[in-house]
């Protein structure tokens, strides 16, 4: 059943995996079992055990029956637990369906409704409209420097 997992360093047992997962993951105040892998960054997917994804080595060996036809999903939204009952396997098209992008973007702009889709627009309009400034502004900087170069500024 492990053989089945992608990436998955060979030499773990479903007994060894186990212990190592639960030795690199500490239980938070919302019932989430978060997993500590190779990377500094926390609150994305980990890698442990070889290049495995954690949740889906969890998954493999907490709970069985993996197929890799179909997605691991985290039914709390925290891309770095490993807890049993917070995975499920889903095809692709329903992990997809349950992203919900925020009312906000990232820098705090509220992020406009699609008419046609009726769900938030992927791109905000304020940030975009900022880096097109940002853009022609710098592009114009290096139509001026050039010209000076030439001898046409």
């Amino acid at each position: 059943m492990l053989s089945r997992v992608n990436g998955l360093s060979r030499h773990f047992t479903p007994d060894s995996l186990r212990e190592h997962l639960l030795a690199r993951s500490v239980r938070a105040d919302t019932g989430c079992l978060v997993v500590h892998g190779y990377g500094t960054r926390r609150g994305v997917h980990q890698k442990v055990a070889g290049r495995a994804w954690a949740h889906i080595a969890a998954y493999a060996v907490f709970v069985g029956d993996y197929d890799p036809d179909l997605e691991v999903d985290h039914t709390c939204g925290v891309a770095d637990c490993i807890e049993p009952a917070h995975l499920r396997q889903v095809t692709h098209a329903e992990n997809c369906r349950d992203r919900t992008r925020p009312p906000r973007c990232r820098n705090g702009h509220e992020r406009e409704v699609d008419p046609g889709t009726g769900t938030y627009r992927r791109v905000c309009r304020a940030c975009n409209r900022e880096a097109q400034r940002r853009w022609r502004q710098r592009q114009s900087a290096e139509v001026a420097q050039a010209r000076v170069a030439h001898g046409r500024g």
